[in-house]
């Protein structure tokens, strides 16, 4: 038999007490007079021997009851038989699992509450512990200190839901740092409670744990239900106008184990139904549905994606914003021109294009930060400043259509395209009458002409215009052809823009392009496909998240604002991009919390740039857990690691102090304490010679 807190037993000396009163008989007789003897009651006559008897009975009673009492304060109990067993004198650190994917149920209780109980009940074991740490997926400051059963107790209470999962080699790490300042090279132990799903725990076989550290894993048994999860949203064409019919695809997961039929799926804009759609998934299965809508007004337009999945309901909801009608930005630089301003008078017909002119050799370079697509028309040198930055913008995610002059300079044009990915440009002799070649039709199945024709037109033959080529070269994807096999319009994709190649000018001698009926729509294709798609919604577990703006300030700070959280992201800009990256939980300032929803990006002046729709991860969606038999095997060699079998186990506790605790006696030498008071109060009372 061992003692938890051996320094009760000097309390045994106590025992003395009863001994020396018993020994020394510290009573005083008093003479007592009575005027009337016929007042006093008989007295009951007893032995010597039968007193005595009486007297060591009593000191019996009284010594046992007071070293009983002793022993019940300094707790005995009887050592286990596992060697690596607890040690309540040493570090205790508690994790538990608060992520989204706690929020499923059995027998409608949610797991996160089921292991807050369990947790509770564990906490009678430590409740003379002062050394104790609660560690959650929030990484709080107050969570890398330790403290007693009852403020451990107090803080449970107030967990709730974290939208940040933690991988546990991440969660034993900041356990390892608490356990190293408080008891370094002492026995300390850990307590894992959690579902150990598979897609955030990461993976366990390089988990190591210190030897000297006792690791306790308590699985919820979670069972892989189904739950369906917004995957991704996307628009079925780059922008959307407003009064007009636009498509939405919602691509939806089901996380589970179970067949999900006729699920509603419902849109909404601004706060109004404007869409609904049914899906049916298998299970780890997938579907996309299309939801068709129009807006009315141009801007940003809030959506939400919302259906009814239980009893996993965090990810109930997708927020997303779309832009109706964004401004395509054309700059114009031109040196010769044809008669007619044909760009001028595609761009000028619709108020989607904004369009500015300039000559080529005047015009300031900064203006390509503002702009979607250049058209460099009749300039027959690019050099210098020029073509420095005409690669810079194509590079970094910007569109440019050449369409060169009667006599392109090859010396100057063949370094520029090369560099552009177009090689082997062969320039026909200057003076040399153009000669018209007929056009071959388009293939009318690729991507860039797929909305251009009519369906009912689809396999009409076409009257195609001629042309006359200036140049000729042999990279690129053909968009449109000479019936001699030669290319007459490409597109080449160079870094994150595009490239157009034209063969020919578009004054009249050289082709009749510029008046047919195939020009506007081939314009109007490479300006909306110079407009970068648009990202609907960010997620939270994105390290790193980019974002277009206008005309960025190197000094300018960019904040973020959701209702009434403000917050200020580790920046910087590159380009035209804004690189935010998006703060976890543990560092935000007390009180704050990131939740799913629309966040308006500000710029430095205060103004909005632009709104932006941030979701949860869908990392917890994914029902996968680890069975306590898996868990086992991942740990198989490392034996200061046990893993229980559920926590649904009604006897855990009792369980877990008897194979490692050993057996508490502390119970029974307090009733025996007890025992001995009545049996004293007993003699004293009812025993009478």
């Amino acid at each position: 038999m061992n003692f938890l807190y051996p320094s009760f037993l000097f309390g045994l000396m106590a025992v003395s007490v009863p001994i020396a009163i018993h020994l020394f008989n510290f009573r005083r007789t008093r003479r007592v007079f009575f005027t009337n003897v016929a007042l006093l009651r008989t007295v009951q006559t007893e032995t010597k021997s039968f007193r005595r008897l009486k007297h060591w009975l009593i000191l019996a009673c009284r010594c046992l009851f007071l070293a009983c009492l002793v022993l019940a304060f300094a707790q005995p109990f009887i050592p286990s038989k596992n060697r690596l067993g607890l040690s309540r004198q040493g570090v205790t650190s508690l994790y538990l699992d608060n992520s989204f994917s706690m929020q499923n149920e059995r027998n409608e209780k949610r797991y996160l509450d089921i292991a807050i109980s369990k947790l509770d009940e564990l906490l009678t074991l430590f409740r003379n512990a002062t050394s104790l740490q609660l560690l959650t997926n929030d990484f709080s400051a107050a969570e890398q200190q330790a403290g007693t059963a009852e403020s451990v107790r107090d803080r449970v209470t107030s967990v709730r839901f974290a939208h940040t999962s933690r991988m546990l080699e991440t969660v034993y790490r900041r356990q390892r740092n608490l356990l190293s300042s408080l008891n370094p090279g002492g026995r300390n132990q850990l307590f894992w409670f959690s579902d150990f799903q598979k897609s955030t725990v990461g993976d366990l076989s390089k988990l190591k744990i210190d030897t000297t550290d006792r690791l306790f894993i308590v699985p919820l048994d979670a069972q892989a239900t189904k739950n369906v999860y917004v995957d991704s949203v996307w628009l079925t064409t780059p922008f959307i106008r407003e009064m007009q019919n636009n498509s939405l695809n919602v691509k939806l997961n089901n996380g589970g184990r179970e067949n999900v039929r006729n699920l509603a799926i419902r849109l909404y804009l601004d706060d109004a139904q404007t869409s609904t759609a049914s899906a049916t998934i298998p299970p780890d299965g997938s579907v996309t549905v299309a939801l068709n809508f129009n807006v009315t007004t141009k801007g940003y337009h809030r959506g939400r994606i919302v259906f009814e999945d239980f009893p996993i309901t965090f990810d109930n909801q997708y927020f997303f914003v779309i832009q109706a009608s964004p401004a395509v930005r054309v700059l114009h630089l031109f040196e010769q021109k044809a008669q007619t301003d044909y760009v001028q008078t595609v761009f000028s017909n619709d108020s989607l294009f904004v369009r500015r002119s300039f000559n080529a050799q005047n015009f300031d370079v900064g203006q390509l930060k503002e702009t979607d697509l250049v058209v460099l028309e009749g300039v027959a040198q690019v050099s210098g400043t020029l073509r420095s930055e005409l690669e810079r913008f194509v590079r970094q995610g910007g569109s440019l259509a050449v369409i060169p002059p009667a006599n392109p300079d090859a010396g100057s044009y063949g370094p520029f395209l090369s560099a552009l990915g177009v090689g082997s440009v062969q320039v026909t002799g200057p003076g040399t009458s153009p000669s018209l070649l007929p056009m071959a039709d388009p293939d009318r199945r690729s991507p860039f002409f797929r909305d251009v024709f009519q369906q009912s037109y689809q396999s009409d033959p076409l009257n195609m215009p001629s042309a006359a080529p200036v140049w000729r070269w042999s990279s690129g994807q053909r968009l449109l052809s000479l019936r001699d096999g030669s290319p007459f319009l490409t597109q080449s994709r160079v870094g994150q823009g595009n490239l157009y190649l034209l063969a020919n000018p578009l004054a009249n001698q050289y082709g009749n392009l510029a008046e047919h009926a195939l020009f506007v729509p081939v314009m109007y294709k490479m300006a909306a496909l110079s407009v970068r798609a648009q990202r609907t919604a960010y997620s939270f577990d994105d390290g790193l998240i980019t974002i277009p703006v206008n005309n960025p300030s190197e000094r300018a700070v960019y904040k973020l604002k959701h209702d009434k959280l403000e917050i200020i992201p580790v920046q910087r800009i590159v380009g035209n991009q804004l690189l935010l990256e998006m703060p976890k939980s543990n560092e935000l300032a007390a009180g704050q919390t990131i939740e799913a929803g629309y966040y308006t990006l500000l710029n430095g002046q205060g103004k909005t740039e632009q709104l932006l729709a941030f979701n949860h991860g869908n990392q917890e969606s994914a029902m996968e857990f680890y069975s306590a038999d898996e868990l086992r095997r991942a740990f198989a060699s490392q034996p200061n690691v046990e893993v229980f079998d559920s926590i649904q186990d009604g006897d855990f506790v009792q369980v877990l102090e008897q194979e490692n605790l050993g057996k508490s006696l502390w119970k029974y030498f307090l009733l025996a304490a007890l025992a001995f008071l009545l049996i004293e109060v007993g003699l004293v009372r009812f025993l009478k010679g």
